[in-house]
């Protein structure tokens, strides 16, 4: 099958790639710098530079190109957002990214289309000990209005991807990723936590359902080949997990000192999005997709499991680093 991803470059996107590329697939590439060009090259993709914003830009960009999917997994992030203004960029990459990356895949005559979605779409706040699954109402309208800025780039992105499904002209899947981490997004988190520049609010009871990069790329690709149009899918671990256990043990494995803490109402102000995502706890079940698409998480079944690889992937690259 020839894919074409948007964000082909960026955390998941580069997984992704390689998984892609293993399991016989020819990528096409969307990127815009120079850099992330170099990179795709690199991963044996096919670069094509466009603006995913610019649909003009972009299905100039693709003019002449043809591809059985795509695959949209872009955000805007560079490191994790701590104020709201930090997903404006990325809540629009759900709402207008979308709407320009169906057309795209109109225009080169894909049939199955793949999107990146999240299960903080399920909503901000604490769920308690329910176990959400693909059958609970997603991208509710809430009544903060910051969080609801968020949570509408969710309801847009599978509201548009279920319209072109419903009119028979894609196959549309949406993949709802707990969160992500990796070695890349562990190695500037590492830095925080030995500048003791990383508090967590007090409390930090919320349980979180994690997912290691590679394990979703691998979902994904499955999704791909395997998912029914018009179906979700959560992507999530085998163990939610308390978030001060989740960085005790990041800690513990690195030997480095826990993050102190802050009461909630002295964070907020600082970072009001990181303080609204230690408060959000909600435990997510991936039965649907291992039943239906046939997936486990593999590398990382459980957070312990994933934080240890991500830091011996850290460890050797320091090594290599200081060889060179």
């Amino acid at each position: 099958m020839k894919v074409l991803i948007a964000g082909a470059s960026g955390a998941l996107g580069t997984p992704l790639t390689r998984a892609l590329i293993t399991a016989g697939h020819e990528v096409v590439g969307l990127a815009r710098s120079s850099e992330s060009i170099a990179h795709l090259s690199h991963l044996g993709a096919q670069p094509i530079q466009a603006n995913v914003m610019d649909r003009d830009d972009l299905l100039r960009a693709i003019s002449g190109v043809q591809a059985d999917a795509v695959i949209h997994a872009l955000t805007a992030l560079k490191k994790a957002p701590l104020r709201h203004q930090d997903m404006y960029a990325t809540n629009a990459l759900r709402d207008v990214g979308t709407s320009n990356l169906l057309a795209a895949a109109r225009k080169i005559g894909a049939r199955r289309f793949v999107a990146e979605s999240m299960t903080l779409g399920y909503g901000y706040g604490d769920w308690g000990e329910k176990v959400i699954t693909e059958s609970d109402p997603f991208a509710p309208a809430g009544s903060d209005a910051q969080l609801e800025r968020h949570v509408a780039g969710f309801r847009s992105l599978e509201q548009q991807i279920w319209e072109a499904t419903k009119a028979g002209w894609i196959e549309g899947v949406s993949l709802r990723y707990g969160y992500f981490y990796g070695a890349v997004s562990l190695a500037p988190l590492l830095q925080n936590l030995r500048r003791r520049s990383l508090p967590l609010p007090d409390g930090g009871r919320a349980i979180t359902s994690w997912i290691y990069l590679e394990d979703a790329a691998a979902a994904t690709v499955l999704a791909l080949e395997r998912g029914k149009a018009g179906e979700a899918y959560n992507i999530v671990d085998n163990e939610p997990v308390h978030n001060t256990d989740f960085f005790k043990f990041l800690c513990e494995e690195a030997r480095l000192p826990r993050p102190f803490s802050l009461p909630s109402w002295m964070m907020h102000p600082l970072a009001p999005l990181a303080t609204d995502f230690f408060a959000t706890s909600m435990r997510v079940s991936s039965a649907k997709a291992v039943r239906d698409l046939g997936w486990k998480p593999v590398i990382a079944p459980t957070y312990r499991q994933g934080l240890q690889q991500a830091l011996h992937l850290l460890s050797q690259q320091e090594q290599l680093s200081k060889a060179s």
